[in-house]
């Protein structure tokens, strides 16, 4: 995956905690979450605004067995000669979280890349691109319907989780860790939140030289307000502009909390 692309994949998360002060509770009350989401984003690369992103829940699926969430991540923008269109969409159990389906549509100056794995969570295998299959976890998450499990965490302070659960094995452990809260502002308002710092064996963004950090609203939604993590040729950072939040009978649109 490429350094952009890892940078707007948040977190990784699983069932099996293990350690010292690591919650083995799977989730919380359940964010108020659903359908009709949207969550609109200002993307600076370094100290340049490059760009914007956007993370929305796009529909309910309930043709091919248990319901599933479309979920859907984007970023866009650039700087003269280089631009960046990268998009990356899960569709993934409303109840488990498991991935049934993760694409990626990669654009970043001269790169290009699409990538499409189809994920069998009962057969623990994966497909990319129709290619022979190969061996998955159980209860598989991808980068998209990881950043939703995240989200249903009790996250306390000084919790530390481990999971396994990522489609891909070789990239397991993810490493979760609640640093503080505090309260930020942000385009869109200023929010009591929530600060972690995820941690994953693959290269890029999450790394452990990647320094990432991550606030979410420290409220039912958990809201991804902020992202702000180092690569080797810079910074990137999400900030969040607007939120449309979704509830049982319509979509009610905010810009502050």
């Amino acid at each position: 995956m490429s350094s952009v692309a890892r940078g707007i994949a948040v977190v990784a998360v699983t069932s099996a905690a293990v350690g010292l002060g690591v919650r083995t509770s799977p989730h919380s009350a359940m964010p108020a979450f659903g359908v009709g989401e949207h969550l609109e984003y200002a993307v600076s690369f370094s100290r340049l605004h490059v760009g914007s992103g956007e993370m929305s829940l796009v529909a309910l699926d309930t043709t091919s067995g248990p319901a599933a969430w479309n979920a859907r991540l984007t970023v866009s923008g650039g700087v003269p000669f280089f631009h960046v269109r990268d998009t990356m969409s899960s569709l993934f159990d409303t109840a488990t979280f498991s991935s049934r389906r993760f694409t990626q549509h990669i654009n970043e100056g001269r790169y290009h890349a699409q990538r499409n794995f189809a994920i069998d969570a009962l057969g623990r295998t994966y497909t990319k691109n129709d290619g022979a299959p190969s061996p998955s976890s159980s209860d598989p998450v991808d980068d998209v319907s990881l950043i939703y499990l995240v989200r249903t965490l009790p996250l306390a302070d000084g919790d530390r989780y481990e999971f396994n659960r990522y489609f891909q094995p070789d990239q397991n452990p993810i490493i979760i860790r609640v640093v503080r809260r505090e309260r930020i502002s942000v385009p869109a308002g200023t929010y009591a939140a929530i600060l972690i710092e995820p941690e994953i064996r693959a290269s890029g963004i999450f790394s452990q030289n990647g320094h990432a950090q991550l606030w979410f609203s420290d409220d039912s939604s958990r809201l991804l307000l902020q992202m702000k993590a180092r690569l080797s040729i810079g910074s990137i950072n999400l900030y969040l502009t607007h939120a449309t939040r979704a509830t049982p009978s319509r979509p009610d649109t905010i810009h502050a909390p």
